[in-house]
């Protein structure tokens, strides 16, 4: 019997095309199920072959478990019963007992040859699976094949692929028998084996339509820097030319827009705008903005977002049906964006002005000029007057030395009392906190020196808001938000 095995596995390696170490595994697993088989009960069963000679030995297996764990008496012993047999066991450990093997000739049983059949068709999948990902194709083309609860399942090759319902761009008619080209986005792999996600509205999808249309992006001469899409309507694509002979969107639009009039056509009359990538950040907002013309730009890079500034009669078309130009803009450079005009852009200005002014006027105790010269000299906080290199306030004509170290010296001062009143404002909230069920004083602490000082700030917290605060689960945050609303219902 032992030759019979050796054979089957060599006859069906290379049948299938799949490696022995497959077909000795399913027929360990076919084995150990057939001499199951032999118990009424739910025992742990292992057959090992030898991969030289195929002799198979069988083995009864137990798992050592703590006495208040055991669930099936017929594969686990607990521990103390283990420790009689082998005092050196302990908890987690495998005790085997030798069984007598069945016959292989006789096993005959469907479910032995289902479970070797299985492996192997698992085996074939994984191969054309790994064989195909080997390749490195992340723009497929397949045909429908069927559709299963709107989900269109794509056959490409040998290889089937599931195109999501939520993938596929809206208003879309997709029918079997249709040819259809995605994105490859994931892999998934399940109980059902691994199977390949495919998108229709991912921006990738866009970025390698145009490596298919645009010879010169593979030959490196061009090179699209990112992507943002409203699937089906309007779509933004930065591209940037390593070439100085080459015009990067002319390229990409083609003769006569044929270039991009083939992509268009791939997404279902998607309008693409086309928009020169560049390294300066505004200039690159600038362009994203297309077709709308912008009048200026005020970064604020610290809370990486930029004020742009339009004429009255550019405004509608700055922002887009439905916030959309602007909305693709933000996404493509990766900046948050606010569309203002210049009379907001002004009112913007002159309140900030007078805020940090005020700032100035009462922390630093002078008048409206001497805080006019900070603000006009483009100081915007107590800690850069108080820490910004000495030399850099000597440039100040309309302050002398003693004004400049005395300005210093009474930012350094505002700030050190500001930040006992925090840690006071801190140790007094957190006790409201600490008190509330739930609340851990780590988590406590963190909320009040972000200003969340009572129960009643916490009610007034959303999900996501809390979590961002804390850093702790969503989980946990949704539990401590309910706690503190529960006076709202009593």
């Amino acid at each position: 019997m032992s030759r019979e095995i050796l054979l089957l596995v060599d006859a069906l390696a290379h049948e299938k095309s799949v490696d022995k170490a497959v077909i000795f595994t399913a027929l360990e697993l076919a084995l150990a199920s057939a001499t199951k088989k032999r118990f009424q009960d739910d025992a742990d069963v292992r057959v090992e072959i030898d991969k030289s000679t195929g002799e198979y030995q069988s083995f009864r297996r137990w798992l050592v478990v703590a006495d208040e764990l055991l669930e099936n008496p017929a594969a686990q012993i607990i521990l103390s019963e283990a420790q009689a047999r082998d005092e050196n066991l302990k908890d987690g450990d495998i005790i085997e007992e030798q069984l007598e093997s069945v016959e292989f000739g006789r096993i005959g049983a469907q479910a032995a040859k289902q479970v070797i059949l299985q492996k192997v068709r698992e085996a074939e999948r994984e191969q054309i699976l790994n064989d195909f990902l080997d390749r490195g194709e992340h723009l497929v083309t397949g045909m429908i094949k069927r559709m299963e609860k709107g989900n269109g399942i794509i056959e490409i090759g040998r290889i089937e692929a599931l195109l999501p319902r939520e993938q596929m761009i809206p208003k879309e008619n997709l029918r079997v028998g249709d040819r259809v080209r995605a994105y490859l986005m994931r892999v998934e792999r399940g109980g059902r084996g691994p199977q390949l996600i495919l998108s229709r509205i991912a921006p990738e999808f866009l970025i390698k339509l145009f490596e298919l249309e645009v010879p010169e992006i593979e030959e490196g001469l061009l090179e699209i820097k990112s992507a943002a899409r409203d699937p089906g309507l309007r779509s933004k694509i930065a591209v940037k030319s390593n070439d100085q002979r080459l015009d990067p969107v002319g390229t990409c639009v083609g003769m006569r827009g044929s270039r991009v009039q083939a992509v268009t056509g791939e997404l279902a009359g998607e309008r693409v705008d086309i928009v020169l990538w560049s390294m300066e950040p505004a200039q690159f907002v600038i362009n994203a903005m297309s077709p709308a013309e912008v009048s200026s730009i005020v970064v604020d890079e610290d809370a990486h977002s930029m004020d742009v500034v339009v004429d009255e009669d550019q405004l509608a078309q700055a922002i887009g049906k439905g916030g959309q130009n602007v909305r693709l803009a933000s996404e493509l450079t990766g900046w948050s964006l606010n569309i203002m005009t210049e009379e907001e852009s002004e009112q913007k200005h002159e309140a900030e002005y007078s805020k940090t002014r005020q700032l100035f006027i009462d922390y630093l105790d002078v008048d409206e000029e001497v805080a006019d010269i900070l603000v006009q000299e483009g100081f915007g906080s107590l800690e850069e007057i108080a820490y910004v290199p000495i030399s850099e306030m000597a440039d100040i004509d309309a302050l002398d030395e003693d004004t400049i170290n005395e300005l210093r010296k009474r930012a350094r001062d505002a700030l050190l009392t500001q930040a006992i009143a925090k840690e006071e404002k801190v140790e007094e909230a957190s006790e409201e906190l600490l008190a509330m069920e739930g609340m851990d004083a780590d988590t406590a602490h963190a909320l009040a020196a972000k200003g969340v000082s009572t129960v009643e700030d916490l009610a007034d917290l959303a999900v996501d808001d809390l979590v961002e605060l804390s850093g702790i689960d969503a989980e946990r945050a949704k539990q401590l938000i309910m706690t503190a609303r529960a006076p709202w219902f009593a």
